[in-house]
């Protein structure tokens, strides 16, 4: 059953550029260890909440934007799979990771719908 990771985080707007040129190193690694595809979004339509929202999930700074990010799977095996080995791949070690990690927030997700995919 194909998983997903998910990611929300916040990057500042002025890192844009170095936030994609992050992604783009990263997706080899993935694709690696067995990811299927890799997207990353850069927030342009993200409201504030009082309550809920993406802004307020990730306390969202001024200068700063939401990203919301995905990495696909075949299963959640080879996820974890991943994030195991990664800890010890140079590849990951030294990548520049343009955001604050502590704002960031991450989960592992089972696809229960998907017209889209093939089967």
């Amino acid at each position: 059953m194909t998983y997903v990771t998910g990611f929300l985080t916040p990057v500042k707007t002025a890192d844009k550029d170095r936030y994609i040129r992050s992604a783009e190193k990263a997706w080899p690694l993935f694709q690696k260890y067995g990811a299927l595809s890799h997207v990353e979004t850069w927030g342009v339509d993200v409201p504030d909440g009082k309550l809920t929202s993406f802004p307020l999930a990730v306390k969202l700074e001024p200068g700063e934007v939401v990203v919301f990010s995905w990495l696909t799977w075949p299963d959640r095996a080879t996820a974890d799979a991943c994030w195991s080995k990664m800890e010890n791949d140079p590849g990951f070690a030294d990548m520049d990771m343009p955001f604050d990690g502590k704002r960031m927030m991450w989960g592992g997700f089972d696809v229960v719908f998907d017209p889209s995919a093939k089967g």
